[in-house]
């Protein structure tokens, strides 16, 4: 069983910072890629960043690092913007033995809330 554990998030004023940790534990063989998502009431979930890179909207704010040896992918947001307030979750694409496919495994989900 592999379980993916976010933290970080809370409530922040427009212009501040917040550093969300996810960690993968469980069975888990090799891990292709860990990364972000966020997601607003009523919308689908929006890719916020890959191992490597984020996306156009939060680059130059955003800035994403892996450990792979503790199986941990961060995310830090700098200079938060009211639209940044959703609902954060950590993904891994893993496998969990040699000969198993890779799968998306999804963390709970943390809250991040900016107030302008």
């Amino acid at each position: 069983q592999v379980q993916l554990v976010e933290s970080g998030g809370g409530l922040v004023q427009a212009g501040g910072s917040l550093r969300l940790s996810c960690t993968a534990s469980g069975t888990i063989f090799s891990i292709n890629d860990m990364g972000w998502y966020r997601q607003t009431p009523g919308k689908q979930r929006q890719l916020v960043a890959s191992s490597v890179s984020v996306v156009a909207s939060v680059k130059g704010r955003f800035t994403v690092s892996r450990d792979n040896a503790k199986k941990m992918v961060y995310l830090q947001m700098n200079s938060l913007k009211p639209e940044d307030t959703a609902v954060y979750y950590c993904y891994a694409d893993l496998r969990t033995t040699p000969l198993r496919d890779v799968v998306r495994f999804w963390g709970q989900g943390t809250q991040v809330t900016v107030s302008s």
